[in-house]
Formats: C-alpha cells, sequence, structure tokens
C-alpha cells in the first residue's frame, strides 16, 4: 500500500514505523505522520504526537471526513539536529461529497528526542 502522505514509499516503509512509535527523523516526517493518522483514524498517534500543553483534552477524528492528499508548501528548519521546525501544508479531503482544503504553516519542535506538534495557523 502506498502511504497516504503521498511521499512514494510503500506505507511500512514511511508512515508506518512512525505511526508504530519510531521517533520522526524530521519535523516534515512528523507531519506527514499526522496526516496519515488523520487519514487512517489514528487517534492515538495523534494524541502522543501533540505538545502537552497545546493538544486537546479529547482528540478526534471525523469518521465522515477522508483525507485524500497532501501537499507540503514549505519548510523551515526542522532538521535533524534542528530543535524547532515549521511545516507549512495543504490537506485535501471529501466530506459529504465536498471537497476541501486544510491550509496550515505548523509549529513542531524536539522534546527528548522526539519530534511533536505545538501549533499551527490558518
Amino acid at each position: 500500500m502506498t502511504c497516504p502522505c503521498g511521499s512514494g514509499p510503500a506505507f511500512d516503509d514511511c508512515c508506518g514505523p512512525i505511526l508504530a512509535g519510531t521517533p520522526a527523523p524530521t519535523a516534515e516526517a512528523l507531519m506527514r505522520s499526522r496526516f496519515t493518522a488523520f487519514s487512517l483514524g489514528d487517534v492515538a498517534h495523534l494524541t502522543v504526537s501533540w505538545a502537552p500543553e497545546t493538544r486537546p483534552a479529547t482528540v478526534t477524528v471525523d469518521p465522515d471526513q477522508r483525507w485524500t492528499r497532501l501537499d507540503v508548501i514549505d519548510t523551515v528548519k526542522g532538521r535533524q539536529l534542528d530543535t524547532e521546525g515549521i511545516v507549512e501544508f495543504r490537506a485535501h479531503f471529501q466530506r459529504g461529497g465536498r471537497a476541501g482544503v486544510r491550509a496550515e504553516r505548523s509549529r513542531f519542535r524536539r522534546e527528548a528526542g522526539r519530534w511533536v506538534y505545538v501549533d499551527g495557523v490558518d
């Protein structure tokens, strides 16, 4: 199965290991894994990859929303040796027969060797 994040490799060689607990090597890799988690309904990964101070009390996934494509627009820092990074993206979805796009510029930081999603602006 091709990875839902659209990067090209198979799921098992891309986001699969990250969803299974392997630390993401970059902020972009974590963001891609979070897109994949939304598309697969993996609330556990979304929860653990979200910074505690900005994470909602309950993380949910809309079962009627189907995520169809991810476009990474820009990245700033967020590499393996960085402690913070920004990833700008557009996540395309279908809901109720209508297409939509979620555009965000997201902030990430590395905590104890693991990248976490902090917050984002539309």
